[in-house]
């Protein structure tokens, strides 16, 4: 396992990997003295953004990696490479190793972030082109994917994304959880928090007794103005980052989860809630369109886009109509009956498993 890290975090500890097999590139640290840039301009840590990093900065990123990465393969030899991101470090991969074959698994975030830094979109594209292999969330995503590097479809597959089944469950859920909302996500404009919350306010205005619980955290003046409103707000609980158990013991307490972000490739968290028993309300994104719709049924209650002006910033004009569409959405699945169970094998990691390792055996062969 090769990965990007801050130096002053502990040394990573990963799938039972011993620590003689996981090999962090350290930030905040020189060569490297910046935080780790990150695949959205807002994370939930401190990061840098790849869109706001100079010539020198870029230069000595490119370097350090490609100095770790050649060290790390000359040693293990490996038979497949799976990188994560059609970004950077995934161009860099077939320069330091042409033979050997790789698979890039991508999450939406490297074709946006080809917007936002229209200056290495063509580096990206032909250090990537250059992959066996791609791994999508979506069919949509498949599309963008195979006109953007001009790769033909038979080189991508779709895969969805794993959700924890020991940890996302309706194992202890109790019915009490009526009037209960939840957010879960970075405290970002691009995830629509703010207008949720103006939303929430509207609401508390016909049913007093209904609970926002908001899970996540980020980075920079943008989540402290959200932190400082949720503080002041009436009928909100600020939870901050919860792991992987306590969000899942959440999810089991609340009615709906409600997202109304502007851009995701396919939301884990929405097949999480429904794992959890939770009703979903989300914005009608083309992932939670062609993958999670088909699985919630009624369990999901769309809200229509408002009109965009970038790739995740909202026209301001259409932002009314987004708050009311919210509330009406909210109120509608408020009170609305529970849900059954639902199959999710689709989405659980053995079901991903499989098809990452059919994809694996294919390079291999």
């Amino acid at each position: 396992m090769i990965l990007g890290s801050p130096a002053s975090d502990p040394r990573p500890d990963i799938g039972g990997l011993d620590s003689a097999s996981i090999h962090p590139l350290l930030f905040e640290s020189p060569p490297l003295d910046f935080p780790v840039p990150g695949m959205s301009d807002v994370m939930p840590y401190p990061s840098t953004r790849f869109s706001e990093m100079s010539a020198g900065m870029l230069e000595r990123y490119r370097h350090a990696w490609r100095e770790h990465l050649k060290r790390i393969i000359d040693d293990f030899k490996p038979d497949i490479i799976h990188s994560h991101h059609l970004w950077l470090l995934s161009s860099m991969v077939k320069d330091i190793a042409p033979e050997i074959p790789q698979l890039i698994q991508c999450h939406a975030t490297g074709l946006r972030q080809m917007k936002l830094c229209p200056q290495l979109a063509d580096e990206v594209k032909e250090g990537c082109a250059r992959a066996e292999r791609f791994q999508v969330l979506s069919a949509e995503h498949a599309i963008s994917l195979a006109e953007g590097l001009k790769a033909s479809l038979d080189r991508i597959h779709v895969v969805s994304s794993g959700y924890r089944e020991d940890h996302f469950h309706r194992k202890g859920r109790k019915g009490d959880d009526s009037g209960r909302i939840v957010y879960v996500g970075k405290l970002s404009r691009a995830k629509g928090l703010p207008w949720l919350l103006d939303a929430f306010d509207r609401l508390r205005e016909e049913k007093r007794s209904v609970e926002l619980h908001v899970a996540g955290s980020g980075g920079g003046a943008e989540a402290k103005n959200i932190e400082r409103r949720l503080s002041g707000m009436g009928g909100t609980t600020y939870h901050g980052m919860l792991d992987q158990a306590s969000l899942g013991a959440l999810l089991r307490k609340v009615e709906i989860l409600a997202l109304p972000s502007f851009y995701e490739g396919v939301p884990l968290v929405l097949v999480e809630a429904l794992a959890c028993g939770c009703k979903l309300v989300a914005t009608d994104l083309p992932g939670v369109r062609d993958r999670i719709a088909p699985a919630a049924g009624t369990a999901l209650t769309s809200v229509p886009m408002p009109g965009l002006r970038s790739i995740d910033e909202p026209v301001e004009e259409d932002l009314p109509e987004f708050v009311h569409n919210l509330v009406r959405a909210m109120s509608r699945s408020l009170g609305a009956p529970a849900l059954e169970p639902m199959n999710l094998a689709d989405f659980g990691w053995e079901s991903v498993f499989k098809k990452t390792e059919a994809i694996w055996e294919s390079l291999l062969a």
